[in-house]
């Protein structure tokens, strides 16, 4: 049996450019700045106050390589959020020379890349992501169906969706973009 996959437009994440809110944050403990910086972005913050305390906590705490590298995420994160998506791949590229294994690291490159319109790279960031392990795998897979569309395999796009909306019920992006697509045997 063989299945056509029809989709009405690409998806409003695409359309307003926001690489999807798939964006995976990294939690850093310690106090401080870098604390603070985590805190926000695990929030969903998007004021660049926040930002400016993820680049305190880089300029002036001696921070271990896995927090500052998870602070370089953190304030990439608060620059995809604002769509400065070459910025935001800067500081995922320097978190990755310092933890290359940092799977929020690859996803997060992975929607800059997206917004970019790159989506052959975003794929294979996400990809190995993916195969790391990362801790919110529905953003991972929500932000790979974001690259498939991009790409028009609509297929891959809708199961990516329908993979996220399987991890995580409770996020309403995933099964909103699902409702533009149209599955029909042939």
């Amino acid at each position: 049996m063989r299945y056509r996959w029809t989709c009405a437009a690409i998806g409003a994440a695409l359309v307003m450019g926001a690489a999807g809110s798939g964006h995976a944050a990294i939690t850093v403990l310690g106090g401080g700045f870098a604390q603070a910086c985590s805190e926000a972005a695990m929030a969903g913050e998007v004021d660049k106050k926040f930002e400016e305390l993820c680049t305190l906590a880089l300029d002036t705490e001696g921070l271990n390589m896995r927090d500052r590298a998870g602070t370089l995420v953190n304030r990439g994160v608060f620059k995809l959020r604002r769509q400065e998506y070459a910025s935001s791949l800067r500081d995922f590229d320097a978190a990755l020379r310092r933890d290359p294994t940092m799977g929020e690291a690859l996803v997060n490159r992975g929607a800059a890349r997206i917004g970019l319109k790159a989506p052959e790279a975003a794929l294979a960031d996400i990809n190995r992501a993916l195969e790391l392990g990362v801790a919110e795998p529905a953003k991972a897979y929500f932000n790979r169906a974001l690259a498939h569309e991009r790409l028009g395999d609509l297929r891959a796009a809708w199961l990516d969706y329908t993979k996220a909306a399987e991890l995580d019920p409770e996020w309403s992006a995933p099964r909103t973009e699902l409702t533009r697509f149209s599955v029909t045997r042939r």
